[in-house]
């Protein structure tokens, strides 16, 4: 056994009675004293085992210790790092771009401040995101006394030229005030932002609506169709000035608690082009929905829209978007061809939902098919306006007019041209944005090969020029084909 000597010493309280160095004379009674004295143990194996691991494991301890205090001081920093910028981040956002202006007095169009609709919108959270479009997001958001609202922020707000005229051009789509068109509630307007706000639609849109469940009946479609037509014959004809729609698609009529037709997104292009001409400066809408006319030279006009409604209807038959059309038939080549092909088949079964079951007029059905067609007619001059097109619905005329332009179609050469099967790689949620087009420049061959794709032998010049399109997916398509007949350009969107 290993014995381990300790020298140790310890305290004792002592009497040291009898020491006169000590307790002074006649004071030997206690008389007691402090001193230190000498202590000897001796340890065996075991016991000095355990003192020797006792500073180890004492190490450890503290070394442990310390190192969860610095974990925990790190956290604790990191955290108040993150809370300190995030707060300077909200209050920055608050503040910084808000602006005093003029209220605006017209009716009751209503000016926001940027931070009440941050706050509607949960600081435009993407789960309020309601939908995307070529001109912004639309956020659903709530005010304080809990009025549901529809925010859209449109893109580039800060590029929308000056502030008075913008806001000129938002007290003109104010005046638009029809039952059938989505009313201006208020706007926000700051250094840097353009938003408008809108009543929110419960039911959505009729693009969401025909694929939802329950399916909209046939009754129903009709009834959309009616009070989109009617919306548009406001702000064509009995709107001054009038407002040119420009992407009239599904994805824009909105529906109300019952189910009837609101047009929407009105008077946007104008407000994003600021232009007093209907020559504008870009080509924006919904690839599948672009009157040909349109795409080609960057003009449009109220028969634009009219040939998106065209589209609409045929939306609204099929329950497809613009290019499904034929899709699930394996039906290729042009969308308005092979609804043509159809018709003149007598077999327009194949058009219609089959969510309906067969459960449609079959002459309500030939009636909205010929209005479809008359609408999307290649030469703007032939489509009929949204007046003529409203009677046509109501039954009012539609004979006549479906005669007269067989008569046309038959006894007159036309180019049967179409563009809409040239977006076939693309969705029908495409929004094109077309640079300002010049018509000029040199003139090619009558055919030629780019990308490996030939273009048709026309029978007269074609001029080809070269554009930039922006499409929302970022794919990037440089050429256009125009032609030209009896020295007018029309033309043909050709996509590669």
């Amino acid at each position: 056994m290993l014995n381990i000597s300790l020298l140790s010493v310890f305290i004792c309280y002592c009497s040291i009675v009898g020491n006169p160095l000590i307790c002074a004379k006649g004071s030997e009674q206690n008389c007691n004293g402090m001193t230190l004295m000498p202590m000897s143990m001796t340890l065996n194996s075991s016991q000095t085992e355990r003192l020797q691991e006792r500073p180890k494991s004492h190490k450890l301890a503290l070394a442990f210790g310390s190192s969860l205090g610095c974990i925990c001081l790190l956290t604790v920093g990191f955290g108040m790092f993150l809370w300190r910028r995030q707060r300077h981040k909200q209050q920055t956002f608050f503040d910084a771009n808000d602006m005093q202006h003029e209220e605006v007095s017209l009716g009751n169009l209503k000016r926001f401040q940027f931070r009440e609709l941050q706050i509607a919108t949960d600081n435009f959270s993407s789960k309020n995101i309601l939908g995307k479009g070529g001109f912004g997001h639309v956020y659903k958001g709530y005010l304080q006394d809990g009025t549901a609202l529809a925010v859209k922020r449109l893109q580039d707000g800060s590029a929308m030229g000056g502030d008075r005229q913008f806001q000129t051009e938002v007290e003109m789509i104010s005046l638009a005030v029809h039952r059938n068109l989505l009313r201006l509630y208020g706007f926000c307007m700051t250094a840097t932002e353009r938003l408008l706000v809108y009543p929110y639609m419960s039911n959505g849109s009729v693009a969401s609506r025909l694929k939802a469940k329950p399916v909209l009946d046939w009754c129903t479609r009709k009834r959309i169709a009616l009070g989109a037509a009617r919306g548009l014959l406001y702000l064509h004809e009995q709107c001054d000035p009038k407002i040119i729609h420009r992407d009239v698609k599904a994805a824009n009529i909105l529906l109300d608690d019952y189910c009837e037709a609101v047009v929407g997104d009105f008077g946007l292009a104008k407000l994003l082009d600021h232009q007093d001409s209907h020559v504008t400066t870009a080509v924006r809408g919904t690839v599948g929905h672009i009157a040909p006319e349109y795409l080609s030279t960057g003009q449009s006009s109220e028969k634009t829209d009219v040939f998106g409604f065209g589209i609409l209807l045929l939306e609204l038959i099929t329950g497809q978007r613009a290019l499904e059309f034929g899709k699930a038939a394996n039906q290729k080549g042009a969308m308005l061809n092979w609804v043509k092909k159809i018709h003149q088949e007598k077999k327009l079964n194949e058009l219609v939902d089959k969510d309906l079951k067969n459960n449609f007029d079959q002459i309500e059905l030939e009636e909205m098919v010929q209005v479809a067609l008359l609408c999307t007619q290649y030469l703007p001059g032939h489509r009929p306006k949204m007046s003529e097109v409203v009677r046509m619905l109501e039954g009012d005329g539609l004979a006549e007019r479906w005669e007269a332009s067989q008569r046309v179609e038959s006894g007159k050469y036309r180019s049967e041209l179409s563009f809409s099967h040239r977006y076939s790689d693309l969705t029908d949620d495409s929004s094109l944005l077309v640079q300002a087009i010049e018509l000029s420049g040199p003139r090619w061959p009558l055919s030629m090969v780019v990308q490996g794709n030939e273009l048709p032998y026309l029978g007269y010049e074609a001029a080809y020029l070269p554009l930039k399109m922006r499409l929302s997916k970022g794919l990037m398509y440089t050429a256009l084909h125009l032609h030209m007949e009896r020295g007018c350009i029309h033309g043909l969107g050709q996509v590669w």
